[in-house]
Parts: structure tokens; sequence; C-alpha cells
């Protein structure tokens, strides 16, 4: 692959192939194997499926880390099935660009109407369109010489090679009309699943469906008369939302009552792409990224026979070039209107664009429309939409915004939040019309995961003047992510970190010895199996076969066996096996082991690092070995990393984290972060990040309202926190339960100005009625014994009532002696004799 799959995406390729292990064993024309995979629009569905491809016909990529007992299948084929002509020209350019082991020539083709052969060639990926299968197509019927129909064609594939003949629908819950009295299939894409015997189509023995909404799908397949082996897989849509793929919120802005001042909220939204269009210009330019040029898409009223539209495009257009300030350039306007071409308005040229690419067309920034936008239609790119439809169209623009969220850069930005939001302009929408359509985002299936609110609620907080050096105090402390990433083995994480500093100019020589120290340890390894007698065994089940002759006697039928020999494993085993040792060792390691040695003898350098890589004890040496070498690098150039550019930064901490155990990473607050309050909530003085009038408002909970105050009324205290739950810049802290790792987000960080230095306190009010407060505080002490140094206070805070009255009680844990009484308890009632000892 050309690029990086994101954890919940290796995830699911690997469920996928266990899916796929499974179907193989089973599947055989009468015993059909269909896999149900569905993930959230923005997910990376064609990313996944190209990787699959790769596994399928070539190897798997490296990053996914398989074991070892997959089995490549290089003469598989692939039919790729979609209801759209232009999906699948969009699915095969993205698969070319995107894989660098299937894009040969003539590995992807289109099967078009001169298509014409008696069954489809091995270890090539086709792509055909329903519309091709019609009854009135080449395709589907004999003549101009034409010798075989396309349903033989699939017939006689499906036939020849079960295990081996991949049918992926796409969009799979399209078409998927089922019920008890339909058994037959009904449309053409449910013709591969049911077979169609009128024309001579056996079903497809193995089908995999890719959806966002797979239920009509997976009903057809439970409705089904024959026997159906059905394998699901799904894509968790909270892992979507957290990798970055997709826009953090959709703030729909509004009139409180219906208005017709529909010009003056294009204005508006105009003005807000402008905003965000010099906003993006900043940060690429800053960040050294291919600049991104947002749009403004305009969803513009039906027409009349002898109107296009009601909307007035040329005040429309005067309107919007009034709001950023400048006249619009040429071709900068397009339209993905149907019913007509170009179009001349007051002078401008209005181009005709396919909706598929409008994302590419980098010149476009303004596209007006009507419905046409809700299908084959991918553009990150469109950050701000206006609609000039009424209210009860609010379906149809929850659809329309699910093609929307998708991140420009496919990550998440952290310097400035307002780059993580998409804004929705809703003339003819009052306060109860805009709770419908968050209603409608909300229950709809193929709509992304995304917080979704009025403008009036969802605001921008940017970092309060004066606090410049509060905020490099901070730039000092540490935090974890618990689970934030996919652990991986310590040698592909200690090559990756290497080879990353390497081409970041931070150590120029890191990747080279990194290389070299591996396969010295390699050597070290094979000679301590040596040493200790385990080599040689271990060698001669590798290059040698071990063969059994059976004489059956033709009267009796008796079979005794006559002899036991070895022969040995042939050159072609030898590679298979020191490839598979490869996949153990990651990143080409078995290849530079081989290489270091090329002054010896091949096989025997290649079997003792199939040797090596079959030995469990070893293997654990090595890891052990580069995860020490890895921790070493990352501290001696985590400065340097630092001050890299964000998308390069990440990298580094997904390495650090990507481990079983959580480990601190720097506590690195943004520029600006996203919050949601009412217009309504209480202010609150000194918060670190304030709205653009200054203030900060926040309806807070009653202990932590209680103590803030406490804390406020304190001259030394110069700034807080409200530290929210799984925000990417929450201060975060491990603690167990159950045997597993959880992470708390403490509810304030308080600052507090102490002899000329700013200090950083952790407060968490905790209620004592809650059944994890001894396992929070087990974890607070664990945190405050590694990094309670670069802390002041670390409190775990309850209410208590006595004769005096109701009083917050604190118990301070960044104490040795409170440390160490608290790694002692495992119940809540320890924990409250040390409140009240």
């Amino acid at each position: 692959m050309k690029v990086t799959l994101f954890d919940f995406q290796k995830d699911a390729l690997g469920k996928l192939r266990d899916a796929l292990v499974s179907a193989r064993k089973s599947v055989s024309p009468d015993n059909q194997q269909v896999v149900a995979f569905s993930a959230a629009t923005g997910s990376g569905k064609t990313i996944m499926m190209t990787a699959l491809f790769e596994a399928i016909l070539d190897e798997p990529d490296d990053q996914l880390a398989w074991p070892l007992d997959w089995a490549p299948q290089p003469d598989a084929v692939i039919l790729w099935v979609s209801d759209m002509p232009e999906l699948n020209e969009q699915t095969k350019l993205k698969i070319e660009s995107k894989s660098d082991k299937v894009y040969r020539v003539n590995q992807l083709i289109t099967i078009d109407a001169h298509f014409d052969a008696p069954r489809l060639d091995g270890g090539r990926i086709y792509f055909i369109n329903t519309q091709k299968l019609a009854v009135n197509q080449p395709l589907t019927n004999l003549g101009d010489g034409r010798e075989h129909l396309i349903w033989e064609t699939l017939t006689n594939t499906a036939r020849a090679i079960p295990d081996r003949f991949y049918v992926v629908i796409d969009e799979a819950h399209r078409g998927m009309t089922s019920g008890k009295g339909a058994q037959a299939a009904q449309t053409l894409m449910q013709r591969f699943l049911l077979g169609y015997p009128e024309v001579g189509l056996v079903k497809m023995p193995m089908v995999i469906g890719v959806s966002a909404t797979p239920k009509r799908f997976l009903d057809l397949i439970a409705n089904a008369e024959h026997t159906v082996t059905t394998h699901k897989v799904a894509v968790p849509a909270e892992e979507v939302r957290k990798s970055g793929l997709l826009k953090d919120r959709i703030l729909i802005h509004h009139p409180e009552a219906t208005t017709t001042a529909e010009m003056a909220l294009l204005e508006e939204a105009a003005r807000r792409w402008g905003q965000m269009t010099a906003a993006w210009s900043a940060y690429c330019q800053d960040e050294k990224e291919q600049t991104i040029w947002p749009v403004l898409v305009v969803q513009v009223e039906n027409g009349s026979d002898r109107q296009l539209t009601k909307t007035d495009l040329g005040v429309a257009l005067t309107v919007i070039e009034s709001a950023i300030g400048r006249r619009l350039n040429e071709g900068e306007v397009a339209h993905a209107m149907h019913d007509t071409g170009d179009l001349d308005v007051g002078g401008r040229r209005v181009r005709k664009v396919e909706a598929s690419r409008i994302d590419a067309d980098k010149n476009i920034g303004v596209v007006f429309f009507k419905t046409s936008l809700s299908t084959g239609w991918d553009c990150p790119r469109a950050e701000v939409m206006m609609s000039f439809r009424r209210a009860e169209d609010h379906t149809y623009i929850a659809q329309l915004l699910g093609r929307m969220v998708r991140t420009p850069l496919a990550r998440r930005i952290e310097k400035d939040a307002a780059l993580n939001d998409v804004h929705l302009f809703l003339p003819y929408f009052d306060t109860g019309a805009v709770e419908s359509v968050v209603a409608s985002l909300h229950n709809a299936e193929d709509v992304p995961p995304a917080e979704t609110g009025s403008s009036r609620n969802l605001v921008v907080l940017k970092r309060r003047e004066g606090c410049e050096s509060i905020f490099a105090a901070l730039d000092e402390l540490i935090t974890y992510r618990v689970n934030a990433a996919r652990a991986q083995s310590p040698l592909r994480r200690y090559m990756a970190i290497s080879r990353s500093l390497t081409i970041d100019e931070i150590d120029d020589d890191a990747w080279g010895q990194a290389k070299q120290q591996i396969v010295e340890w390699m050597g070290q390894r094979i000679a301590v199996v040596k040493a200790t007698g385990q080599f040689d065994a271990a060698a001669k089940a590798i290059t040698q076969v071990g063969l059994r002759t059976l004489a059956v006697n033709n009267g009796t039928g008796v079979a005794e066996p006559t002899a036991d020999y070895h022969i040995d494993a042939s050159d072609v085993d030898i590679d298979r096996l020191f490839e598979e040792a490869g996949r153990a060792f990651s990143h080409g390691l078995q290849m530079e082991y081989w290489r270091t040695h090329a002054d010896r003898d091949a096989l025997e350098v290649k079997v003792e690092a199939i040797v090596l890589a079959r030995n469990a004890a070893e293997m654990a040496v090595l890891e052990s070995k580069a995860e020490a070498a890895f921790d070493g690098l990352y501290d001696q150039h985590k400065k340097a990393i630092y001050k890299l550019k964000e998308q390069r930064r990440i990298n580094y901490e997904k390495l650090r984290l990507a481990t079983a155990k959580p480990n601190e990473v720097p506590w690195q607050l943004p520029a600006s972060i996203d919050f949601k309050r009412l217009p309504t909530d209480p202010l609150w003085e000194r918060h670190l990040y304030v709205e653009g009038n200054g203030q900060f408002r926040a309806e807070l909970g009653t202990w932590e309202a209680g103590v803030l105050k406490e804390e406020l009324a304190k001259p030394e205290v110069v700034g807080w926190l409200r530290n929210l739950d799984r925000k990417p810049w929450s201060l975060e802290i491990p603690y167990e339960t159950g045997g597993d790792v959880r992470p708390m987000f403490p509810d304030l960080v308080v600052v507090r100005e102490v002899g000329g230095e700013y200090i950083a306190d952790i407060l968490e009010p905790h209620d004592p009625s809650l059944g994890d407060n001894f396992e929070k505080a087990v974890g607070l002490a664990k945190f405050a014994e590694k990094h309670g140094a670069l802390f002041g206070r670390i409190q775990l805070i309850r209410k208590h009532s006595s004769a005096g009255g109701e009083h917050f009680a604190r118990l301070e844990i960044n104490q040795a002696a409170t440390i160490k009484k608290l790694l002692l308890i495992n119940s809540n009632p320890q924990l409250d004799e040390l409140f009240t000892g």
C-alpha cells in the first residue's frame, strides 16, 4: 500500500482475513459463503478492500502484520460490481493510486460491451456495473460475433474456482428488496447472490457485500432458499470518528424563527467560506502541506418548465462576491444540475461539472446544485453548505451532509479546531426544524458520527490573551493516551522510528544503525540456539520432508508400512518459509540478515532466519532489546520530535503509544479547542480558553462548581482548564479495573503562580458511591509516584457533611506517605479510611 492504514482499518482487515480463511475452507457451488462488511461512510472502505486485494493476489502489506498461515492466491479472480459506471471508475482509479502491488497493466479490467470470454482470467480485478447486465445490452445477448454471454462467463468461473472467485458487491444495500414472498431475484444485483437459472447464472459461491448499511443485504441472505454461511465484519463507528477521517462537528446556522432573509444567511455562509479558505491557507503554509481550497456548496430550489430554478443565481453570486470582497474567478463557479449545460449568469460563466469531479478540480470554489450530490459524490473540500430548501426537505439534507464530513487531509487538525468543523446554513429552518435535522443525522444508518447542533451552542475557544507563559509551563507536562494506538511488535516500532528519524533529518544514521544492530542481535540469538543444541533438529524440520510408503495387499486390502525416508525440501518451499519469517521480523529484516551474510551459503543463512523466527523464546529476547532501543531513541530525540510539523509529530506519538501498556507522551495543548455550551450557561473567570469576546461559559456539576469557587478565591490561582473527557488534547491518566487498563480524565487542572513559577494541580471531585473510587485513587497514586515532580497538588475530592455543615474533603495524593498507603488498598472502604483517618 502507498498509504498508511489506520488502526481500525488494520483491525477490520484482520477480521476480513479470518472470515475469508473460514470461507475458503467451506466454499463450494452448493455451500455459498457471504461476507457482510459494514463500515460508516467515510471510513475508507475502498482503501480497506484494496489492501485485501493485495493480500489475496500478492502478499499482505507489511503494516498488517498478519499471522503466517495466510495463503495468497495469485490466480484468484475478483469481480467488483456496482450500480453506477462512475462509481466503478472512481474505485478503479483509487485502487491504482493507493496500491503498490495491484496496478499492473491489464490487471484492472473494466468489462465493457465488447467483452467476450469463456472465463475470467486469474490474477485480475474486473469491474462491471449492473446497467451492462440489462436484457437489452450486448453482454446478455448473442449476436455480432459474440460467443459467450456474460452469464456463461460468470458461471464457468464460479464452477472452476469457487474458492478463488470473489464477487464484491459495492454499496450492497442498494437493490436488495426482499421478503418471504419474493424469494426469486428481483434485481440484477441480487442475482449474484441468489442465482438466475433462467439465463444459466449460478449463485456466486463467495460474495463480499460492502456497505454502510448492511441490513437489507443481510435480510436477503436470511430469506434465501439455499444454504448460506454468513460472516459479519463491522467497523465500529466510534473508531472511525476517533481516527480523524471525519469532521468532529457539524454546525448548523439558522434563524430563531422562520425568515425570508435568505440572502443575508448566504452572505454569512460566503463570509465563513472565505474565513475557512484563509485558515486552511495559513495552516497548509505553516505545515508545508498541499493547499486545501474549501468549497461553498449552495443548494438551490427546484424550477419549472420555463425556469431552471426559483433561486436567483445572479443575486446569489453578487452576494457571495460582496461577502468575500472580490470578484469570483473564471472557472471558480460550477453547477451539478443535470437538466442543463454551462450557464451564463450576469456575464459570469457557471460551468457544468459532474459531481464526482468536483473534489479533483481545485479551481472550483462555489457549486450550485439541486438534489444531485448525494450519490457518487465524495468531496472532502466541501466545508460550507447553504440550502435554499424548505424545512420539509430535512431528511434529504441529512443524507447530503453524510457526504460532506470527510476531512480534507484525512486526519484531525490539532492546531486550529475550527478546521475540524462543517457549516450548514438553513434560512428556512427555525429551531424546531433544526432539531429535526439533528434527529435525522443521529438516526440515519449511513450518516457518519459527528457532534451536531446549533452554531449558537457549538463554539471554538482560543487561548486567553496574556497566558503565553502559562501554556509554555504546561508544555513541560506529560499525559497518557490509553488504547490510542494498535499495539505493534517492538521490532516493528524500533525500525519505524529509526526510519522516521532519518527521513525527518533528525538522525541521519538512525535507520542504518538500527538495521545493523538488529542483524547483529539476530546473529547472537542464532548462536544461542546452536549452543543450546536446539538448532539442528529445527533446521532438519525445515530442510527435509519425511515420507512414508504403505504397501496395500491386493487380496486382503490391508495396508502395511514398508519404508520411511526423507527428501530435501525444494528451494521454492524454503523461499516461502523465508518470506514468512520476514513477516515475523518486519521491514525486510530477513533480507538484511541474508545480505549481511552474503559470503556464506544462501540456504544456510535462510534456514537460520527461519529457525529464529519460529523460536518464541529467542524472539522475545529480540523484542525486549528492540523495545529498550526504541525508548532510547525516543528519549534522545523527543525535543526535536516536538518541534516537527503536526503530521510528522503525530506519527511519532502513534509509535510511542503502540504498546500493550500505556506510555506517557508530552501534553500539548492546541491553539484552539471546540466546546459545547448554552448561551445562558454561567460565566467563569480565568479559564485558559475563551470565546472571541474573552468570556468562558460552562455548566459545571455541583461539586466541580463548588471546588472551583474555592480555587478561584485564592489569589495565586492564575488559570484553570475544564478537562473534557476523550478529547485529543485532554489530560488522561490510566487506571486498572478488572484486569483492563482504562483512561480517566480529572475534571479540573488548576494553575497557580508560586515564587515566580507556574504549578499545575490535578483536582478530581469524585462521588464516593461509585464503584471505581479506589481503582481511580490507585491510578492517581501510580501517576503521582512516576510523574509527581512535574505537578503540584494531585487531589481526590469528596463532599463531607458534619455538624459544622458541608465541606470538601481533599485527599492529597502527591505525597510519598499517601502514595505508599494507596498502593496497598484494594477496596472502597479502605479508601474511605484514608479520607477519615
